[in-house]
């Protein structure tokens, strides 16, 4: 087992991450039945807590298997990133993505087979466009690429035709309400009063809120290479995975080749640490903007509120020494519109300005999640105005706008922020970098991952010559897929019985960033359903329940959990 770390951070762990995060910030700104409740209180068989994809698939299960369930919804939309802006799905191998995964990208085929479907564009047009094989399956009848608001009636479908309840913007009381008694969560409540009671619990949120308050140690940020013997584990300088690198030579600070002027904002004046060094950063966080140059369906980029180009003045300087990096990833989706990512050095990735998010406040998280919204439109505003900017890319990006007809009710901006990397659970079984490249064996699979070990990067530095530079990109693909480990979905037995956890699963830093994929987590929140029914019926907590019980439920409902027995590592 790892060290385990308390489950809040101790004060050593406070202070260095506010150590990290404050220099950045400154230059920037900156029983197994129903428990009893209270008066007012609600009782269900399962409570799941976060309306992600994870979630919403979660509650479908435990209702299919036919136990009351509610999604308790700090958001007021249901798909977190797949409804969010991810349109343009991380698949990996998608011959593992079975059961209700499978049949949420089938309801997405299933719209696009309707000619009312392509309102801004000829589905011929569009054709057959995608990542890895194509956007389109025809003979599995799937489809792996598709706009936000599709993807979030898809979820709103299934709630509805499962008659679930879906309370909405319940922001857990992570302070006082969780009660906790015997090892077993009995009733959590929300900032609002509400109170609900359960015989098992879900923590699907992308934060790990719940699972932090049940008292279940987590942990935040990079392991080191000693901790689990992983190549890839902690501060990684020389890796050069996916090129989102500066150019050698660009100069850090406001007068160039003057380290008395001071740095340009979003430069840590911080050390990188050494190769191999474990720290509590985290990868950066972003937004997955749907944008299109259609002009009947287009809003122009505004300038937003305290706009300041200051602060995209090391893009210039990236600009100036010859990149184009930031139109690649400009992903098409079906009508003329994108799902566009980070590309590049300088993109939307807001590198270094999320380390307090995981353990923050709400009050503090609105900050963090206010700087990513003012950092990234106005980057959006700057790379279409200012005069600045190299006329060919100005005159390009001065052609796209936000998607009138997506997140009409936030003001066309998506409502989800990227959370690529959060809490993570300490639990039973550690998935790490060993069982992603079927180095070994992973004990009593609940699903599959396959896509590359991808993190972004989590910081931006000075190096020892004087330039400015990234780190934490890392990208290495798996042999094949593997298996997750049904302990990673679960808490230290000695801590909490009846709580499972699909999202911040106990993984590695580097681990996680291959498992966090949206058809992972709803592989896996189908599995935690299955596995609170399971353990209800059978009166047991989650970490004892039979395996072979629950694969063979699992099996039975599309999962798929591994591969033929001539491709298992000897």
């Amino acid at each position: 087992m790892p060290l385990r770390p308390s489950p809040r951070p101790s004060p050593k762990q406070a202070v260095a991450v506010a150590a990290l995060a404050a220099p950045i910030l400154a230059a920037t700104l900156m029983h197994c039945s129903g428990s009893e409740v209270g008066p007012g209180g609600e009782s269900f068989d399962v409570v799941v807590y976060g309306g992600t994809s994870a979630g919403v698939v979660a509650a479908v299960q435990v209702s299919r298997m036919g136990k009351s369930v509610v999604i308790v919804a700090p958001e007021d939309h249901l798909g977190g990133l797949s409804s969010g802006g991810l349109g343009w799905t991380d698949t990996g191998d998608k011959s593992v993505i079975g059961g209700l995964a499978r049949e949420f990208y089938h309801r997405v085929w299933l719209h696009y087979q309707e000619p009312a479907a392509w309102k801004w564009q000829r589905r011929e047009d569009y054709g057959n466009r995608g990542q890895g094989t194509s956007a389109v399956d025809g003979e599995q009848r799937t489809m792996w690429i598709f706009e936000p608001q599709v993807a979030e009636r898809v979820f709103e479908d299934l709630v509805a035709e499962h008659g679930i309840d879906v309370r909405r913007g319940r922001r857990l009381d992570r302070r006082d309400g969780v009660d906790v008694r015997d090892g077993r969560i009995r009733t959590v409540k929300t900032l609002d009063g509400s109170a609900f009671a359960g015989a098992a619990f879900i923590d699907a949120s992308y934060e790990g809120d719940l699972m932090a308050a049940a008292g279940a140690t987590y942990r935040i940020g990079r392991e080191g290479t000693d901790e689990f013997g992983e190549e890839w584990a902690g501060v990684q300088k020389g890796a050069r995975h996916h090129g989102h690198f500066f150019p050698e030579g660009v100069d850090p600070y406001v007068v160039p080749g003057d380290p008395t002027s001071g740095l340009l904002p979003r430069i840590s004046p911080l050390p990188p640490g050494e190769d191999g060094e474990a720290d509590s950063r985290i990868q950066a966080y972003c937004y997955r903007m749907c944008l299109t140059k259609v002009p009947g369906n287009r809003i122009p980029f505004a300038r937003p509120a305290r706009y300041d180009p200051a602060q995209y003045e090391l893009l210039l300087r990236v600009l100036a020494a010859g990149r184009r990096e930031v139109f690649r990833k400009f992903d098409p989706i079906p009508n003329a519109k994108t799902d566009t990512n980070n590309h590049g050095p300088f993109s939307t990735d807001n590198i270094g300005m999320n380390y307090r998010y995981p353990d923050a406040s709400y009050e503090e998280r609105e900050d963090i999640v206010e700087e990513h919204v003012r950092y990234q439109q106005g980057l959006l505003y700057f790379l279409a105005n200012d005069p600045r900017v190299p006329r060919d890319v100005r005159d390009e990006f001065s052609q796209w706008g936000l998607a009138a007809d997506e997140f009409v009710d936030s003001g066309n901006w998506p409502w989800q922020l990227y959370v690529r990397e959060a809490r993570r659970l300490v639990g039973e079984f550690v998935m790490t970098e060993h069982e992603c490249l079927a180095k070994r064996q992973v004990p009593q699979s609940v699903g599959m991952g396959s896509y590359t070990m991808d993190s972004h990067h989590v910081q931006r530095y000075v190096t020892k010559d004087g330039f400015v530079q990234n780190e934490g990109d890392i990208g290495v693909r798996p042999l094949r897929p593997y298996g997750i480990a049904y302990g990673s979905l679960t808490p230290l037995r000695e801590e909490v019985e009846n709580l499972l956890v699909p999202v911040c699963v106990s993984a590695s830093h580097i681990a996680y960033g291959s498992i966090r994929m949206e058809p992972v987590f709803m592989i896996l929140g189908q599995s935690a359903g299955t596995a609170a029914v399971l353990a209800i019926d059978k009166g047991v907590a989650v970490q004892d329940l039979d395996y072979e019980l629950l694969r063979t439920r699992l099996v039975a409902d599309g999962q798929v959990l591994d591969l033929p027995s001539a491709a298992q590592v000897e």
